[in-house]
Protein backbone atom coordinates (compact mmCIF):
# COMPACT_ATOMS: atom_id res chain seq x y z
CA UNK A 1 0.00 0.00 0.00
CA UNK A 2 1.03 3.13 -1.25
CA UNK A 3 2.31 5.92 2.11
CA UNK A 4 0.34 8.24 0.54
CA UNK A 5 -2.93 6.57 -0.02
CA UNK A 6 -3.58 6.21 4.06
CA UNK A 7 -4.38 9.60 4.53
CA UNK A 8 -6.95 9.32 2.49
CA UNK A 9 -8.01 6.29 3.86
CA UNK A 10 -8.31 7.25 7.39
CA UNK A 11 -10.38 10.78 6.39
CA UNK A 12 -12.68 8.32 4.37
CA UNK A 13 -12.56 5.68 7.68
CA UNK A 14 -13.47 8.90 9.68
CA UNK A 15 -16.18 9.99 7.28
CA UNK A 16 -17.93 7.11 7.39
CA UNK A 17 -17.88 6.65 10.71
CA UNK A 18 -19.10 9.95 11.52
CA UNK A 19 -21.91 9.12 8.61
CA UNK A 20 -23.39 6.37 11.14
CA UNK A 21 -22.75 8.18 14.38
CA UNK A 22 -25.58 7.92 16.42
CA UNK A 23 -27.90 10.58 17.99
CA UNK A 24 -26.82 11.65 21.16
CA UNK A 25 -29.15 12.23 24.17
CA UNK A 26 -28.91 14.67 26.75
CA UNK A 27 -30.61 14.34 30.20
CA UNK A 28 -30.77 18.10 32.66
CA UNK A 29 -33.09 18.33 36.18
CA UNK A 30 -34.36 22.04 36.42
CA UNK A 31 -34.31 24.35 39.55
CA UNK A 32 -34.48 27.41 40.69
CA UNK A 33 -31.06 26.73 43.00
CA UNK A 34 -29.35 26.31 39.54
CA UNK A 35 -30.21 29.23 37.81
CA UNK A 36 -27.48 31.96 36.59
CA UNK A 37 -28.72 33.83 39.47
CA UNK A 38 -30.05 31.61 42.13
CA UNK A 39 -33.45 31.98 43.55
CA UNK A 40 -35.82 29.79 45.97
CA UNK A 41 -38.11 28.75 43.27
CA UNK A 42 -40.21 25.29 44.21
CA UNK A 43 -40.24 24.54 40.48
CA UNK A 44 -38.88 21.32 39.58
CA UNK A 45 -38.49 19.84 36.20
CA UNK A 46 -36.98 17.36 33.95
CA UNK A 47 -35.56 17.25 30.26
CA UNK A 48 -34.02 14.91 27.72
CA UNK A 49 -33.11 16.17 24.96
CA UNK A 50 -31.80 14.07 21.81
CA UNK A 51 -29.29 15.62 19.16
CA UNK A 52 -28.75 13.53 15.38
CA UNK A 53 -26.08 16.17 13.86
CA UNK A 54 -26.74 13.51 10.73
CA UNK A 55 -30.29 13.31 10.57
CA UNK A 56 -30.57 17.48 11.41
CA UNK A 57 -32.97 16.61 14.40
CA UNK A 58 -33.33 17.81 17.82
CA UNK A 59 -36.11 16.44 19.94
CA UNK A 60 -36.91 18.24 23.22
CA UNK A 61 -38.71 16.47 25.94
CA UNK A 62 -39.90 18.29 29.13
CA UNK A 63 -41.94 18.17 32.12
CA UNK A 64 -41.88 20.70 34.74
CA UNK A 65 -44.61 21.29 37.84
CA UNK A 66 -44.82 23.88 40.74
CA UNK A 67 -43.36 26.95 39.10
CA UNK A 68 -43.70 30.08 41.19
CA UNK A 69 -44.79 32.72 38.39
CA UNK A 70 -46.79 31.58 35.30
CA UNK A 71 -44.26 29.70 32.31
CA UNK A 72 -43.32 32.96 29.66
CA UNK A 73 -40.55 31.15 27.73
CA UNK A 74 -37.84 27.62 27.24
CA UNK A 75 -35.09 27.12 25.44
CA UNK A 76 -31.68 26.16 25.57
CA UNK A 77 -28.87 28.49 26.10
CA UNK A 78 -25.23 27.67 24.48
CA UNK A 79 -22.06 27.41 25.35
CA UNK A 80 -20.97 28.02 28.69
CA UNK A 81 -17.32 29.13 29.05
CA UNK A 82 -16.99 26.80 31.87
CA UNK A 83 -18.99 23.84 31.45
CA UNK A 84 -21.63 23.21 34.72
CA UNK A 85 -21.91 27.08 35.12
CA UNK A 86 -22.58 30.73 33.87
CA UNK A 87 -24.28 31.62 31.41
CA UNK A 88 -24.78 31.90 27.65
CA UNK A 89 -26.70 33.40 25.06
CA UNK A 90 -30.26 31.67 23.80
CA UNK A 91 -29.27 29.08 20.64
CA UNK A 92 -32.59 27.55 20.20
CA UNK A 93 -35.43 29.65 18.27
CA UNK A 94 -36.35 33.00 19.90
CA UNK A 95 -38.67 33.67 22.07
CA UNK A 96 -39.28 30.42 23.38
CA UNK A 97 -40.25 26.94 21.67
CA UNK A 98 -42.75 26.36 19.45
CA UNK A 99 -45.91 25.35 20.94
CA UNK A 100 -44.18 25.40 24.86
CA UNK A 101 -47.09 25.70 27.54
CA UNK A 102 -47.27 29.43 28.58
CA UNK A 103 -49.36 30.83 31.28
CA UNK A 104 -49.02 27.59 33.37
CA UNK A 105 -46.99 26.51 36.45
CA UNK A 106 -46.68 23.22 35.21
CA UNK A 107 -47.04 20.79 32.07
CA UNK A 108 -45.66 18.84 29.38
CA UNK A 109 -43.39 19.55 26.34
CA UNK A 110 -42.30 17.36 23.60
CA UNK A 111 -41.41 18.65 20.39
CA UNK A 112 -38.88 17.84 17.24
CA UNK A 113 -36.77 20.33 15.07
CA UNK A 114 -34.81 20.43 11.57
CA UNK A 115 -31.94 22.23 12.67
CA UNK A 116 -31.06 22.75 8.73
CA UNK A 117 -33.70 25.22 8.91
CA UNK A 118 -32.54 28.40 10.17
CA UNK A 119 -35.92 29.74 12.25
CA UNK A 120 -34.84 26.43 14.65
CA UNK A 121 -31.63 28.91 15.78
CA UNK A 122 -31.71 32.08 17.52
CA UNK A 123 -30.42 34.13 14.43
CA UNK A 124 -27.93 35.65 17.22
CA UNK A 125 -26.57 32.33 17.87
CA UNK A 126 -25.98 31.59 13.96
CA UNK A 127 -23.62 35.12 13.74
CA UNK A 128 -21.90 34.40 17.23
CA UNK A 129 -20.64 30.66 15.43
CA UNK A 130 -19.71 30.98 12.34
CA UNK A 131 -22.89 32.99 10.39
CA UNK A 132 -24.24 29.27 9.23
CA UNK A 133 -26.73 26.98 10.07
CA UNK A 134 -24.13 24.27 9.55
CA UNK A 135 -21.62 26.41 11.97
CA UNK A 136 -24.32 26.60 14.35
CA UNK A 137 -25.06 23.05 14.35
CA UNK A 138 -21.38 22.06 15.30
CA UNK A 139 -20.95 24.79 18.14
CA UNK A 140 -24.39 23.80 19.75
CA UNK A 141 -22.96 19.75 19.04
CA UNK A 142 -19.53 20.69 21.00
CA UNK A 143 -21.45 22.71 23.91
CA UNK A 144 -23.81 20.01 24.38
CA UNK A 145 -21.51 17.24 24.46
CA UNK A 146 -18.74 19.30 26.93
CA UNK A 147 -21.37 20.12 29.84
CA UNK A 148 -21.94 23.47 28.45
CA UNK A 149 -25.57 23.93 27.11
CA UNK A 150 -28.64 24.15 29.65
CA UNK A 151 -32.32 24.73 28.97
CA UNK A 152 -34.60 26.50 31.15
CA UNK A 153 -37.96 28.01 32.18
CA UNK A 154 -38.58 31.28 32.87
CA UNK A 155 -41.79 32.82 33.88
CA UNK A 156 -43.67 35.96 35.10
CA UNK A 157 -42.47 35.53 39.11
CA UNK A 158 -38.95 35.24 37.62
CA UNK A 159 -38.39 36.77 33.90
CA UNK A 160 -34.76 35.83 33.56
CA UNK A 161 -35.01 32.30 34.42
CA UNK A 162 -37.40 30.32 37.03
CA UNK A 163 -35.67 26.95 36.69
CA UNK A 164 -32.47 25.17 34.48
CA UNK A 165 -30.36 22.26 34.62
CA UNK A 166 -27.73 22.11 32.57
CA UNK A 167 -27.69 19.09 29.89
CA UNK A 168 -25.50 15.83 30.67
CA UNK A 169 -25.20 12.96 28.31
CA UNK A 170 -27.36 10.26 29.28
CA UNK A 171 -25.64 6.79 30.24
CA UNK A 172 -25.31 4.30 28.14
CA UNK A 173 -27.43 1.36 28.76
CA UNK A 174 -24.84 -0.63 30.26
CA UNK A 175 -23.58 2.44 32.84
CA UNK A 176 -27.67 2.58 33.59
CA UNK A 177 -27.26 -1.31 34.12
CA UNK A 178 -24.55 -0.85 36.96
CA UNK A 179 -26.22 1.64 38.47
CA UNK A 180 -29.70 -0.45 39.02
CA UNK A 181 -27.34 -3.20 40.30
CA UNK A 182 -26.12 -1.18 42.79
CA UNK A 183 -29.06 0.15 44.23
CA UNK A 184 -30.47 -3.33 46.14
CA UNK A 185 -26.94 -2.81 47.89
CA UNK A 186 -28.14 1.32 48.68
CA UNK A 187 -31.60 0.30 49.93
CA UNK A 188 -30.18 -2.46 52.29
CA UNK A 189 -27.61 0.01 53.38
CA UNK A 190 -30.05 2.33 54.26
CA UNK A 191 -31.91 -0.20 55.72
CA UNK A 192 -29.14 -1.37 58.30
CA UNK A 193 -29.02 2.20 58.98
CA UNK A 194 -32.66 2.29 60.32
Amino acid sequence: MKTSTIPVMAAALLAAGSASAAPASYYASLTGAAEATPNDSHGIGSSVVTFDLTAHVLTVDLSFVGLEGLSTASHIHCCTTTPGTGAAIVATETPTFTSFPTGVTGGIYSMMYNTLLPGSWNPAFIAANGGSVASAEAAFSAGLATGSAYLNIHSTEYPAGEIRGFLAPVPEPGQWGMLLMGLPVLLALARRRH
